[in-house]
């Protein structure tokens, strides 16, 4: 049995589309399915839980980032493998398992595939599964998720930076990694990845892998607002470790601390003064 959670909000709405799709190409395989349809936040982690204890063959998630992280909260450390659906407007984790883009395809992929496991991460008490930032790209989704109602994919996450442009201020941190020394540094962008993109597509860690244990911290020192669009083109292609003003450092613990902190973790804003980060290796199963 493979049972299939499907966000109705993703996507503006086309996860439905997309989810009868996916059922009628299981039935037309004779592959015995459920289908959920999640009705409020934290549902599907519920819909998945159950699916778990009910000895579900696999369970599939039709939505975006933020569908994929609340099933994979309900499957972490259980020995039912989760299968991603891109059916969101950013589907940035979905991409670093080199999952097809196309939901048919996805599902063929999954269908041929094993199940490996997959690192997820932790902040204070909380788990996410992609990636943590501050500074810019906060006000960036601040804007981004407005105009994620009319247009998908990168767009809203353009708009977002170019508005941001106009009104950025860098922020300051005080951070260690791996228990060292507190550094304290004006920033830019202070990521810690587990996965590679944030914002619909943006590769702003293509080293990292979700499977080696560790987080790939991406630090880009504060410049003068008019220097910011002469980074973006390098940003957009994936050339952000070649900034003179960037640190990539890998490892397995980040402490953040700032005051009056918004941090971006998964897509969702959290407010805090202090973070402790770490990764889990290997909790997760996924096809990919």
């Amino acid at each position: 049995m493979i049972d299939v959670i499907i966000n109705p909000a993703a996507g503006n709405g086309r996860s439905l589309k997309i989810g009868k799709a996916i059922q009628n190409a299981l039935d037309s395989r004779q592959i015995a399915n459920q289908t959920h349809i999640t009705n409020a936040p934290g549902h599907a982690t519920e819909l998945a839980k159950t699916a778990a204890k009910s000895h579900s063959d696999a369970v599939l998630s039709v939505g975006g980032d933020g569908t994929a992280f609340e099933v994979a909260c309900g499957l972490i450390g259980e020995d039912v493998p989760l299968g991603l659906i891109p059916a969101g407007t950013g589907n940035d984790f979905i991409k670093s398992l080199n999952t097809p883009k196309e939901p048919l395809a996805a599902l063929d992929f999954i269908l041929s595939h094993p199940a490996r496991p997959v690192d997820v991460s932790t902040l204070n008490e909380r788990m996410f599964l992609n990636c943590c930032g501050v500074g810019f790209d906060v006000m960036v989704l601040d804007y981004s998720m407005k105009a994620k109602k009319y247009v998908r994919g990168l767009l809203p996450y353009l708009y977002g930076v170019i508005r941001t442009i106009f009104t950025y201020k860098p922020v300051d941190i005080t951070y260690q990694v791996d228990g060292g020394s507190p550094i304290f540094a004006s920033v830019l962008i202070f990521s810690i990845a587990n996965g590679k993109y944030i914002g619909g597509g943006i590769p702003i860690a293509p080293p990292a892998s979700v499977d080696d244990g560790l987080f790939d911290l991406v630090i880009v020192d504060a410049v003068p607002r008019w220097k910011i669009p002469f980074y973006l083109p390098g940003l957009m292609a994936g050339k952000v470790e070649t900034f003179k003003v960037t640190k990539h450092i890998r490892c397995k613990s980040v402490k953040l601390n700032c005051k009056n902190m918004r941090l971006n973790a998964d897509g969702e804003i959290l407010n805090m003064n202090e973070v402790s980060f770490s990764v889990v290796h290997g909790p997760l199963k996924v096809f990919w």
